[in-house]
């Protein structure tokens, strides 16, 4: 049986922000951010935020808490050791039926543990101007 690494939260702004340069992904009502920290150390931090777009501190509190809880249920199983991510909520986080907020937060932590491809890293192809504004 696999060991089960610590997690742990995160706690500091730079420990966010640091989080917020690596991968992303988004995923109906959450958005979740994971930066591989590179120290050798097998713990995987989290972290939960919700912004006041989302609505007032009740709304906040009850996204954050539900996130909070799929984080428990599901970091272990899909999160990568030796990584922090920040749960970000969204709009429809504090409504989201529980089953589809769960769907939501596997997808993403499955998508974010698959290593990029080099095609995926490449900058995006530049296209050729369009004639948009040139009159005919």
């Amino acid at each position: 049986m696999d060991q089960v690494p610590a997690i742990e939260r995160l706690k500091s702004r730079p420990q966010f922000l640091a989080a917020a340069k690596g991968n992303s992904q988004a995923r109906g009502a959450v958005v979740v951010q994971r930066l591989e920290r590179g120290d050798g150390d097998p713990v995987i931090r989290v972290g939960f935020t919700a912004t006041r777009k989302i609505g007032g501190a009740v709304v906040r509190n009850r996204a954050k808490r539900r996130l909070r809880e799929a984080a428990r249920a599901l970091v272990p199983a899909h999160g990568v050791p030796g990584s922090d991510y920040v749960f970000i909520a969204r709009m429809g986080t504090a409504d989201r039926p529980w089953e589809r907020l769960l769907d939501d937060v596997k997808s993403a932590l499955t998508r974010l543990a698959t290593p990029r491809t080099a095609l995926e890293d490449a900058p995006p192809t530049s296209r050729p101007p369009t004639s948009a504004g040139q009159d005919s």
